[in-house]
């Protein structure tokens, strides 16, 4: 029997595994910190600077994933010694940065009035600023991530947010408006920079070889299209909501967005900073190693998934009123529809990392361009006919009939097989569903009192969710594990 070469399948769960926990434990903290900030500035600012901000936020995000033409995805997946390439992909993603920001400093005008927002012109020019921070820095965060060392990324990006914070209430405070966030997040990410280059303690040097940048930006360009892509489909909406409805309507739903984004944020990032390094070394083992490894995490993750969309669906009101306060109730609405939305990116999301992990760079682009011609369109139809609701709604729609099995077409044809994940998914499903039902019982025996319903209603769905999902061999070896910790831990 011939001998397998390439990396071992369970070596690289571990690592992927160790970078996974040490990401998601950082990106907690991070994502906490944002939360409470979040509730600071909305007591601070009013619904009109949340709508520039957005209008700054989605011109942001759009460059944050162009900056290095996929440079940096490239670097991760990248079959080879790492510092064969990072002269070359450093004076990539410097030149790629410096050419996108001047561009977005001429273009930051015209954009801000296609949005509604003219006041958000200087808002843009600041935020975006970010990307030449981040252009010093990318070939050394890719470092970390190819090395599964999320733990120092997640040290430096928790560094960058204890600046961010209080430069932003500070700034707040003293009547900045939505200039508090832009100057904050630049500070932060100034911050990060520094400790993204101690961490990864690789040479800064500058050089050009043709051959290897043909190769970094042949699989990075596709890339970097196709996550853009998969940024412009999150951010259209503010583009779409501001310029039909308004700045005010727009804080309102980018309100909502924001609570919908707490999981994609936390778990999904988490997941992002080791999956696609995890899917490349399997695919370079082969492709039954890539089928295995997909089949094994597409359950976890729904699993996780779907009950924390069921809870927002359900208890978007008294989740809302509760921690922002009744003035921030129009919200609601929106979020019962952009959890929806929620579940289905987390699911896009990762195919997106299966498809560059896989080098199927091609595909994220078509998979990514499907779903924007049914979203867009159902988008200004939805915010035609019911506002901010209606827009919610075209999201949620296009996301389910469209984005999802264009996202299982594309996985599917790079060779994985998605079959054997299908049995594993019943219990989850029968669980959203009764974890949905016990709520909304709840929700109607405790209305009035948004805490309570979230305590009880949601306590309540959540372990309908866990008596149904999780098996009872599943709960003796939880359990099991859990005695042989207390002793060891007494003594």
């Amino acid at each position: 029997m011939a001998e397998q070469t390439g990396p071992d399948i369970s070596d690289i769960g571990r690592k992927a595994g160790r970078g996974a926990m040490w990401s998601l434990l950082g990106t907690l903290v991070t994502r906490a910190g944002s939360f409470i900030l979040g509730l600071v500035l909305a007591r601070l600012l009013a619904p009109s600077d949340f709508g520039i901000y957005a209008v700054a936020l989605a011109a942001t995000q759009f460059v944050m994933v162009v900056k290095d033409v996929g440079v940096m995805s490239a670097v991760v997946q990248w079959r080879g010694r790492l510092k064969d390439i990072a002269p070359t992909a450093t004076t990539l993603t410097m030149c790629s940065a410096l050419a996108l920001y001047a561009l977005f400093w001429v273009g930051a005008p015209y954009f801000s009035r296609l949005a509604g927002s003219e006041e958000a012109t200087p808002v843009v020019r600041i935020l975006t600023a970010v990307i030449l921070v981040e252009a010093i820095t990318a070939v050394r965060s890719a470092a970390l991530l190819r090395w599964f060392r999320t733990g120092k990324n997640a040290k430096a990006v928790l560094a960058g947010f204890l600046v961010n914070a209080p430069v932003a209430i500070v700034l707040a405070v003293n009547g900045a408006g939505a200039y508090s966030f832009a100057w904050g997040q630049v500070a932060g990410a100034v911050v990060t920079g520094v400790f993204m280059m101690l961490y990864a303690r690789l040479p800064y040097r500058l050089g050009f070889d043709r051959r290897i940048a043909g190769r970094l930006l042949r699989f990075g360009v596709p890339s970097a299209a196709g996550i853009a892509l998969e940024i412009s489909l999150l951010n259209v909406g503010y583009i779409i909501v501001g310029n039909i409805m308004g700045k005010d309507w727009l804080g309102f739903y980018l309100m909502a967005f924001n609570v919908s984004s707490w999981v994609p944020g936390m778990i999904g990032s988490a997941i992002r900073m080791v999956s696609i390094a995890g899917f490349s070394r399997l695919a370079e083992r082969d492709e039954e190693s890539l089928s295995l490894g997909v089949q094994r995490t597409v359950p976890l993750l729904i699993t996780m998934v779907l009950p924390l969309g069921a809870f927002m669906a359900v208890l978007a009101h008294p989740l809302i009123i509760f921690i922002y306060g009744e003035e921030w109730e129009l919200a609601a609405g929106v979020l019962r529809f952009l959890a929806v939305v929620m579940v289905v990116r987390m699911l896009t999301s990762f195919a997106l990392d299966i498809l560059n992990g896989q080098g199927a760079t091609r595909s994220t682009v078509w998979m990514n361009l499907g779903h924007a011609a049914a979203m867009i369109p159902a988008l200004i139809v939805g915010t035609q006919l019911d506002g901010i609701r209606g827009a919610a709604i075209g999201q949620a729609v296009a996301a389910v009939l469209v984005a999802l099995p264009l996202a299982m077409l594309a996985v599917h044809r790079a060779g994985v097989r998605l079959a054997p994940v299908l049995p594993a998914l019943v219990r989850p499903m029968l669980g959203a569903l009764l974890c949905g039902g016990v709520m909304l019982g709840l929700t109607a025996l405790t209305e009035g009192l948004p805490f309570v319903q979230l305590a009880v209603a949601g306590g309540g769905g959540l372990l309908a969710y866990v008596l149904v999902v999780v098996t009872r061999d599943q709960f003796h070896t939880v359990s099991d594990r859990l005695v042989r910790l207390l002793p060891a831990r007494a003594r």
